[in-house]
């Protein structure tokens, strides 16, 4: 199984050592960005990182200042004329830039959509000018909104339930409109509840597993919304990054969503149950029970991604589970908390 699981993207990657690209990534000194910045670094690509430094952070881009195959430039992905200077002569975008959170697009909706749709728009319309084929793009499980159908395929949406789910859902409409007019290749990536290290543990919109670190780390009791049977489906990031990669390299045309998961539906409290035994045994510290709270406007109930499609366009199969991410993650976050 671990053999399958590493053939195809094992099979790409050698394939681009051989033949190196120029890439771009938007949103680089964020979580996500970072870590695709890495492992293309170290497949000996030439990579173009671009951040506001609004919600990412120098220290990521500081880690790799000194590679001869990486250059930063910071700027506002709002800026048009921005993107189609940064996106001169690459062969891929990995489009990560956005101001993510449910909380905070409901708090400020405008931002949200300047952000991440009027940005999104300015990369697409880059691709078009430049005569770049091929886009990745970050969407999100939020477009499923209030479909209760579980596991979630592609093709079955709800209505959103925030403004970030629908400025999600207005990239992929644009994604399809770029295609049908002008030849841009586009794949959507519905991230389910990605983690692992450098994600940002503090601030009020901080995502739970590094928030629940930091945390308990601390020996401090954590807050849950609602009764803590609310599911999710946990993704460590190398298997995002895999995607990634697998998307942009793959020989799909016009416009596709995938989704970007694990496969696998994980309890509030199950997740803390799994914190708690990882915390308990490298630190010897007690956790106290959760402190539960309300549930939280515009979250979802419950979400378990289909992962059929994304196996059988890219070849795609998730290699890192979540108890062997979470492991991964809680050395980071001892180290760096």
């Amino acid at each position: 199984m671990e053999i399958i699981k590493l053939l195809k993207i094992n099979q790409v990657e050698k394939s681009l050592k051989n033949n190196p690209k120029k890439w771009l990534v938007t949103g680089a000194a964020g979580f996500i960005g970072s870590h695709l910045v890495e492992r293309l670094l170290g497949l000996s690509q030439k990579v173009i990182a671009v951040d506001n430094l609004s919600t990412g952070f120098q220290a990521n881009i500081e880690l790799f200042k000194m590679n001869k195959n990486f250059s930063f430039l910071q700027g506002d992905i709002r800026d048009l004329n921005f993107c189609i200077e940064a996106s001169k002569g690459v062969d891929y975008i990995l489009h990560q830039a956005a101001l993510g959170s449910v909380p905070r697009s409901i708090k400020d909706p405008l931002n949200s959509h300047l952000s991440n749709v009027d940005g999104t728009l300015n990369i697409f319309e880059s691709c078009r000018i430049n005569n770049i084929s091929k886009v990745v793009y970050a969407s999100s499980s939020s477009v499923y909104g209030d479909s209760p159908a579980l596991p979630k395929k592609e093709q079955n949406v709800g209505n959103p339930l925030s403004p970030y789910a629908a400025t999600k859902k207005i990239n992929e409409i644009y994604a399809s409109v770029y295609s049908l007019n002008y030849d841009i290749s586009s794949i959507g990536l519905r991230y389910f509840n990605v983690f692992g290290p450098r994600q940002n543990p503090e601030g009020a919109y901080a995502a739970v597993i590094p928030r629940w670190f930091s945390t308990m780390i601390k020996g401090e009791k954590i807050q849950v919304f609602g009764d803590g049977e609310t599911s999710r489906d946990f993704t460590y990031i190398d298997n995002i990054v895999d995607l990634n990669i697998l998307s942009a390299l793959s020989s799909l045309d016009g416009a596709h969503v995938l989704n970007g998961a694990c496969h696998r539906q994980l309890s509030l409290n199950g997740l803390f149950g799994y914190l708690k035994n990882i915390i308990e045994e490298k630190s010897g510290i007690r956790i106290p029970d959760p402190e539960y709270l309300d549930f939280r406007k515009g979250d979802v109930r419950h979400s378990l991604a289909d992962t059929t499609r994304a196996r059988d366009l890219v070849g795609y199969v998730p290699r890192v589970s979540v108890e062997e991410g979470l492991s991964l993650a809680s050395s980071w976050y001892y180290e760096n908390l």
